[in-house]
């Protein structure tokens, strides 16, 4: 049973998008890439943990400055994903698969954001 922040769509995405970051960046001239493959790690790490820490915080207001900071790692990995494109460590269907799983998340976010705004 899902309690938590594990009920959170866009942390359940994100749980999606570090698997396949890392199966991405374990191929041979990805994986020796060393600064890339690393910083597109933490970028994608940094989704999923910031969300569940700003639900740990209790506070709606740090919970917000939280998924504030996941949907900027978001968009990170997302400019991370056109340089893996652009120096051939992915194709154009990878790009697109692990792009579409950025843009589930940051929309997901953006809808919780604006939900925990209204909320009185």
């Amino acid at each position: 049973m899902e309690k938590g922040f594990e009920q959170i769509i866009s942390w359940k995405k994100s749980r999606e998008l570090n698997k396949e970051v890392y199966v991405l960046t374990e191929r041979a001239l990805f994986s020796k890439d060393f600064a890339l493959r690393d910083q597109m790690r933490r970028a994608s790490i940094s989704i999923s943990s910031n969300i569940a820490e700003g639900y740990g915080r209790k506070t709606k207001k740090e919970f917000i400055y939280f998924l504030n900071v996941a949907q900027a790692s978001c968009y990170e990995v997302k400019s991370q994903l056109y340089l893996a494109l652009d120096i051939n460590y992915l194709d154009k269907v990878e790009f697109e698969k692990v792009y579409g799983i950025c843009d589930e998340i940051s929309k997901t976010i953006y809808g919780l954001i604006k939900h925990l705004e209204n909320k009185t």
